[in-house]
């Protein structure tokens, strides 16, 4: 009996030995995927064939390659808009652009002036607000687009500062060919189409008053005419001021509230980016922290440095995006000297899809590549939406896995607001998904039963993944019309609309099957498909569903909100002075941070 004891005792002692083994274990587990650091690479404008882990073979992106090679690849992984504003406001907030008021009803789908009073609604709960008030350090570097300022110059009420970020160093608003002298003007066409009848007619009128008040037809107060006229050439001076100095007023480099570089210099810039992110990080190696690093690149005015410039072969496109992939590099060499990878997500993506319509004045291409897929930024086409999507988390998610599950860039709102053991709000519709199950393999199945795709404000396309069915379904109320009729893109316009004569819509709608024809080459009809009406009853209905979740905001890219607003122009100096600062250069070329 004593010897049965005693072999009890020790049988007992063992198992409360691997209990106790099995709950560090699990600790560890549970530690290794809480709290980590939080890294967001965003490129603008990028396609996603423009890098070799999605197929390049002739621009060199060793680095980005390298994410795809110790992470996970997103083969289906979808923007929420096809435009820079409203795919970035639904990327920080988990929600379609629409519930926020960040979608337009008008031509102008994005923030164009720093001087406009729209922008993210402070209402708006942001992934960097929740992970600021869970103790992160967090950043933003790097092009913002999200608006400014509300009813003064220095209310900051749209800020990076007012949503989350404990830092900002980029750009307000966006890189703009006007931003650069020599690339050329996205206004100057617009704005001399624009004028050239309203001018006509208020000349024709005029003159028409100033002939019958001549010969005594019709008495007009001279008084009246007077201010008609004073008023007129008021607009249009006020109107060739702005147009004159809009490098000025509009491309700048702030720090925090502060404008350090106006006008935004091109020298170096992708450098300095880069030293501040490395600063940043190397300043937060003992506590969690979120880095959002926002690219310029490679949207137009295209650049490079002289380390980069000449050396792809795509010219300077292909030179912008080596340069890029040169920056990534930097990056993740910081963390691995910092002990840092194994505790950091990564995740870069693109904003949109490649702008294929960007032809410089001399005729190069400037935009990019979207593989095999059909149209680019500003259109529901696969070229817009599907945009590059990697995840690199040593040790929790899969290396060099590939998912062509249908996923957004909603989702890194719930996935990193998770992983940071904040709460998700409960007050509002997420309308992203967590990734993290998807990506350590635990399912196979995206969340994702149906993805709306918007054209400003306008429900252009719905994709639907059933869930017993490898098929992809997409189905278009309505597509751009290119021009000219057998191109890929909007070229006479610069960039396609999403109302009036600039679409053509389809009823019943074009339906695709995109796990069968990604390339959106052939619409199936009810002779080539024979779920074809049972496909759109399922669609219409979850369109009912989707639509009876919507709620009325306010308009952000209303006309009076993008509008520029002489109030709210910011200014380092004066306007008599051009608006001139530079406490950047400091007469000497700024050297890479690489301690």
């Amino acid at each position: 009996i004593f010897h049965l004891f005693l072999h009890s005792r020790k049988k007992m002692g063992l198992l409360l030995l691997l209990i106790i083994c099995q709950c560090a274990i699990n600790s560890v587990k549970t530690h290794s995927v809480s709290n980590p650091n939080i890294i967001i690479l965003m490129a603008d404008d990028l396609g996603i064939g423009d890098l070799g882990c999605y197929g390049n073979r002739t621009l060199r992106t060793p680095n980005i390659d390298r994410l795809a090679e110790e992470g996970v690849t997103l083969t289906q992984h979808i923007a929420a808009s096809p435009l820079c504003t409203p795919s970035r406001a639904a990327f920080l907030t988990g929600r379609y652009p629409v519930r926020s008021g960040m979608a337009a009803f008008s031509r102008v789908g994005v923030f164009l002036f720093a001087a406009s009073s729209g922008g993210l609604p402070s209402e708006e709960i942001t992934f960097s607000k929740l992970l600021k008030q869970r103790g992160y350090a967090t950043a933003l570097i790097g092009k913002w687009h999200l608006g400014m300022n509300c009813e003064s110059s220095n209310d900051f009420c749209h800020h990076p500062l007012s949503h989350g970020f404990d830092y900002f160093y980029g750009l307000p608003v966006t890189n703009l060919r006007d931003c650069k002298p020599g690339q050329g003007s996205v206004f100057l066409k617009g704005v001399q189409n624009a004028l050239v009848i309203p001018v006509q007619i208020t000349g024709i009128t005029l003159v028409s008053l100033a002939i019958v008040q001549y010969i005594g037809l019709l008495k007009v107060p001279f008084q009246a005419l007077g201010y008609c006229l004073l008023i007129i050439t008021i607009s249009l001076v006020v109107l060739i001021f702005f147009f004159y100095h809009f490098r000025h007023l509009n491309c700048f480099l702030m720090r925090d509230h502060q404008i350090i570089q106006q006008p935004l210099s091109y020298e170096n810039l992708t450098q300095r980016l880069t030293k501040e992110a490395m600063q940043f990080i190397g300043r937060n190696t003992d506590a969690p922290f979120l880095l959002v690093l926002s690219y310029l690149h490679v949207h137009t005015a295209l650049y490079a440095s002289e380390n980069f410039k000449g050396k792809s072969k795509h010219s300077l496109y292909g030179d912008a995006v080596e340069e890029m992939d040169w920056s990534v590099g930097q990056v993740l060499d910081v963390l691995e000297k910092r002990n840092l990878s194994d505790k950091t997500l990564v995740y870069f993506t693109s904003d949109q899809g490649a702008h294929v319509e960007e032809i410089s004045n001399a005729g190069e291409v400037h935009g990019g590549y979207n593989g095999i897929y059909k149209g680019g930024k500003s259109t529901n086409w696969e070229g817009g939406i599907r945009v590059p999507g990697l995840i690199r988390w040593p040790g929790v998610v899969q290396a060099g896995a590939y998912i062509d599950e249908p996923t957004s860039n909603m989702d890194i709102f719930p996935t990193i607001v998770k992983l940071a053991d904040a709460q998700l709000p409960s007050d509002r519709i997420i309308d992203g998904h967590d990734l993290l199950p998807l990506l350590q393999g635990k399912v196979t199945r995206s969340k994702h039963e149906f993805l709306f795709h918007y054209c400003n404000a306008y429900l252009n396309a719905v994709r639907w993944h059933p869930g017993n069915s490898e098929s992809v379904w997409k189905v278009f109320f309505f597509t751009p019309n290119f021009s000219p009729e057998d191109s890929n893109g909007c070229y006479d316009s610069h960039v396609c609309f999403c109302h009036g004569g600039f679409i053509t819509r389809h009823d019943p709608p074009l339906l695709f099957d995109l796990s069968r024809d990604p390339e959106e080459k052939v619409p199936l009809t009810p002779e080539t498909e024979s779920r074809f009406y049972e496909i759109l009853r399922v669609i219409h209905q979850a369109v009912d569903n989707h639509t009876r979740s919507l709620h009325a905001v306010p308009n952000q890219l209303s006309w009076n909100n993008l509008l520029w607003k002489p109030w709210l122009q910011l200014c380092c100096s004066s306007p008599f002075q051009s608006c001139y600062c530079d406490y950047e250069s400091g007469g000497s070329p700024l050297e890479v941070y690489s301690r």
